[in-house]
């Protein structure tokens, strides 16, 4: 098992409610949820909850070293990998719901993009509101903010709840199809325009 897998299978293990998966996400998985990236300009990416970096590669292919890439991971296990991996990153060590400072100690006022592979599905309601409201809070006019959902959590009261905050937070969302190429099975939700 490749060394990052390793390192995410223990910290699932350790701690499933803040992991929340077994494996990284896959390729596929990561070109429909990093598809918002900008291909002109020099726009501000952030990623929430990075992991060992399947969607981090995927921003920085696309972003060929324009803009800014921000990814935000509160494991220090996994920042010690993805650090290892991608040393340019500007990786910051924290909670995701700390966004907006985050991005005000960097002089920078709003993201264009915000990715996140935040397992939604295991965070009590409080918590998704707070980092939900942060993401809200930091995105630009016209920016866009993914996220994924397993497809067999879907039924779930956590994951239907996330799927409900999504629309009262923003006045779009849109589920692509099912990517069956990821373990486990898993949709993109892209929401655009935070509420007021």
């Amino acid at each position: 098992m490749p060394a990052h897998k390793s390192v995410f299978l223990r910290e699932f293990l350790r701690s499933p409610a803040k992991t929340g998966a077994v494996a990284p996400s896959s390729c596929r998985l990561a070109q429909v949820v990093c598809a918002p990236v900008p291909e002109r300009g020099d726009p501000v990416v952030v990623e929430l909850g990075p992991g060992t970096g399947s969607f981090t590669r995927e921003i920085a292919r696309r972003l060929a070293g324009r803009g800014a890439q921000i990814a935000v991971e509160v494991n220090p296990a996994l920042a010690g990998v993805l650090a290892g991996a991608f040393p340019e990153l500007d990786l910051v060590r924290g909670d995701a719901a700390d966004l907006p400072k985050f991005l005000s100690e960097r002089g920078i006022d709003r993201a264009d993009v915000v990715v996140s592979g935040l397992p939604w599905a295991v965070f009590p309601d409080a918590l998704q509101r707070s980092i939900i409201r942060a993401v809200s809070a930091a995105l630009a006019p016209g920016g866009a903010f993914t996220t994924f959902a397993y497809v067999h959590a879907l039924w779930m009261p956590p994951a239907r709840r996330f799927r409900r905050l999504l629309e009262s937070e923003f006045e779009e969302v849109v589920a692509s199809r099912t990517i069956w190429p990821n373990l486990p099975p898993a949709l993109v939700y892209t929401a655009r325009r935070p509420r007021p």
